[in-house]
């Protein structure tokens, strides 16, 4: 289960992203001056067209990109200026990726999908089988845990992702389009897992077009031309 803090998981403080291009090209200002806190145990949505900034929000958001300028605290430590091999620890870490396009190892069965990021954090194999098991009958997929990938519907290769997210007992679970590319009953069951782990105590970060998606989450915040518009529950 998720540690308590005193301290929010996620604060952004005018946070600004400025994507140059080559040889001095045109400057896009891709966020604009971004503030923003989730506390832990927050469900929350950032929702936006295309073009509006969401997707760089969501890749600074999980430590795959750094800010122009500004500020980001990830569970109360500053994140902003730290380097590639920092960074990338610390995603490992502290974040739990949820993809629209599953990203499970085609070649691994779902067991070994779930032991790999705790084999990254050198946990001892008898330990790393043990918490898989455990975390595959949590998710309801225990009677899955020996096929492949493709032997698996959209849903519960979603419900994989989400298992192996949750390995490393991260600060936030971060996902991306969770619902993309399966069917409207798949993505309800989804959803109702995640609203199920935020209610357990998870804090989870929706990134979303869909408002149907959205109503699951507790608050939305809508960014607009790399700018927060508006966020409510």
């Amino acid at each position: 289960m998720p540690q308590e803090n005193n301290h929010p998981v996620v604060r952004l403080e005018s946070v600004v992203k400025i994507y140059r291009a080559p040889g001095g090209g045109v400057a896009v200002h891709a966020l604009r001056g971004v503030s923003l806190t989730i506390e832990s145990r927050e469900f929350v949505a950032i929702m936006g067209p295309s073009g509006s900034g969401k997707t760089t929000m969501m890749n600074i958001l999980g430590c795959l990109d750094r800010p122009t300028s500004g500020t980001y605290w990830l569970d109360g430590q500053d994140v902003s200026r730290l380097g590639d091999d920092a960074l990338s620890d610390l995603r490992g870490r502290r974040i739990g990726f949820v993809f629209q396009t599953f990203n499970l190892v085609s070649t691994q069965t779902v067991l070994q999908n779930l032991e790999t990021p705790l084999f990254y954090q050198d946990v001892p194999p008898r330990e790393r089988r043990r918490r898989a098991l455990e975390m595959a009958e949590r998710i309801g997929i225990a009677d899955r845990v020996h096929h492949l990938p493709h032997e698996l519907s959209g849903g519960q290769q979603q419900r994989v992702a989400i298992a192996r997210a949750l390995m490393n007992d991260p600060a936030m679970v971060l996902a991306d389009e969770p619902t993309g590319n399966l069917d409207s009953q798949s993505g309800q069951a989804i959803m109702e897992v995640l609203a199920g782990l935020n209610a357990a105590g998870r804090t989870i970060i929706v990134v979303t077009h869909d408002p149907d998606i959205a109503r699951y989450c507790r608050r939305v915040v809508q960014i607009h031309d790399g700018r927060i518009t508006s966020q409510g529950r």
